[in-house]
């Protein structure tokens, strides 16, 4: 066991306390130590590597103090995994992908920050991993930097209308209605980078366009940043549909996790497919995440681990 004594200026033990300590709570679970804080002296017990750690993460977070940016739960679950794989956040946090009001949206991995330096600098990217890695959210901020900075005149959203257990038909409504439940998720990311009434006015203008994947089809999409959500549930026969849609002035993203596929069995996934098909085209980048690159609640971490381990036993169904 190490014992560590550290003092901080007052601002950051502000910071790293946080709302009751949910900061500190956050380092001592995620790096496995104990971190008491009295005044602006810090005492950090645990093994030699987790102490080093987490000193590591306490320096990063200063810099970020300094630098004006605000520290939260997410920040030191974002830094104390880059600590515990030996590698430096502080600037890659700096890199604001959007800003709304006090929320700031940044890759917090260097997985994700790969992601999105390849949608920055390739006309249609696929990002593919399991959940919780920020596919989806990271290509929302950036299709609405670009529609604010005037890049691209318009944003759409698609995903496939594929049901996990339960069929459109047996929903209540009319159409709009059943396709909601699909599209949620992008209104959510949306309304999460965007206040309400701007969202809704820029649908009303057309601006932002929500719709099933379906509807792209003999459509040329053009001066648009497109992201089509969900890809490991189109046919490949959908996904060239949709690949053949681009035009001019426009980006796409394509993301999905190719092991949450509910196609029938009978059926391939575009998505899985597509990389054979487009790997080394120019323009063309592929990004996998994994399981370091999930930034929701920490279960859901191990959830993607226990599941990758029960996909390879031979009894599991």
């Amino acid at each position: 066991m190490s014992q560590r004594t550290i003092e901080v200026a007052d601002s950051v033990a502000v910071e790293l306390a946080g709302e009751q300590d949910r900061v500190l709570r956050e380092l001592e679970e995620r790096l496995e130590l104990t971190i008491s804080l009295r005044g602006n002296r810090i005492v950090l017990n645990g093994d030699e590597e987790c102490v080093e750690a987490a000193v590591g993460v306490i320096d990063e977070v200063s810099g970020m103090v300094g630098r004006g940016r605000p520290v939260d739960a997410s920040t030191i679950q974002a830094l104390a995994n880059a600590a515990a794989s030996r590698q430096s956040m502080g600037t890659m946090l700096d890199d604001v992908v959007w800003r709304h009001r006090q929320r700031t949206v940044t890759a917090r991995t260097p997985g994700q920050q790969r992601y999105v330096d390849a949608m920055r600098n390739n006309t249609i990217t696929f990002g593919i991993g399991p959940a919780g890695t920020g596919k989806t959210y990271l290509a929302v901020a950036l299709a609405v930097a670009a529609l604010t900075r005037r890049e691209v005149g318009r944003i759409i959203l698609t995903r496939p209308a594929v049901e996990a257990g339960e069929r459109l038909g047996f929903l209540p409504g009319d159409l709009a209605a059943k396709v909601d439940p699909y599209l949620r998720p992008l209104f959510d990311a949306l309304h999460d980078m965007l206040d309400a009434e701007r969202v809704e006015a820029l649908v009303t203008r057309g601006q932002i366009e929500i719709a099933p994947l379906a509807f792209m089809r003999g459509r040329t999409l053009n001066d648009s940043f497109i992201i089509l959500d969900e890809a490991q549930n189109t046919t490949p026969e959908q996904m060239r549909m949709f690949l053949t849609r681009l035009g001019f002035g426009s980006r796409m993203v394509v993301t999905g996790d190719v092991t949450q596929v509910d196609l029938p069995r009978e059926r391939g996934s575009g998505l899985i497919g597509v990389k054979h098909v487009l790997e080394g085209t120019p323009d063309i980048a592929f990004v996998t995440l994994d399981r370091d690159d999930v930034v929701r609640h920490r279960l859901v971490q191990r959830i993607v681990d226990a599941y990758a381990i029960a996909d390879e036993a031979p009894e599991y169904p």
